[in-house]
């Protein structure tokens, strides 16, 4: 398997990404050290690095200068379980400056009672910002966990809700 990645800088952090020949997105989170990545991922290769990974960081760019939709359309492969595979994809259809609390997401993914098993499809993604697990809240609306670490999870929310009311603002009427 050919893999390669790249880093980029974030106001967040350093956020990587690891991808497979055809682009498409194996792992990625807010650091510059591949190897947590690949073993978050599960990946026995060893990357190599590139100065960018094409669509994929032209996508991450687009993201952090204000096109939220940008990482929507970004392949992403992960595996595991029927129900956490399921979960992910659910993850990709939650929009940007409209989070979702653990006990939404779980009907969202059509198991209303089974708030831990979408928390733990949050906690497992090893393909953070394109399946945006950050979107998720606790009930109360606090932050919750995140594997980067709630600055980041915070910076990405406020990001969010600020873009989506400056494209408001500026939306014709």
């Amino acid at each position: 398997m050919n893999l390669s990645y790249a880093t980029t800088d974030t106001p967040a952090g350093p956020f990587t990404t690891v991808v497979d020949a055809d682009g498409v997105v194996l792992a990625s989170g807010w650091t510059s050290d591949v190897a947590a990545l690949t073993g978050l991922a599960r990946l026995d290769v060893v990357p190599s690095e590139k100065a960018d990974v094409g669509d994929v960081t032209k996508a991450v760019h687009a993201y952090l200068d204000g096109d939220l939709t940008a990482i929507d359309a970004v392949p992403v492969r992960q595996h595991s379980g029927e129900f956490l595979m399921h979960a992910w994809d659910v993850l990709r259809t939650v929009p940007a400056g409209a989070p979702v609390t653990y006990s939404e997401f779980a009907v969202r993914a059509g198991r209303p009672p089974a708030i831990r098993a979408a928390a733990q499809a949050c906690a497992r993604n090893a393909a953070a910002l394109f399946v945006p697990c950050h979107r998720v809240l606790r009930l109360d609306g606090t932050l919750g966990g995140f594997r980067w670490g709630l600055p980041v999870k915070r910076w990405l929310l406020d990001f969010e809700a600020a873009r989506q009311l400056s494209e408001y603002r500026l939306a014709p009427m």
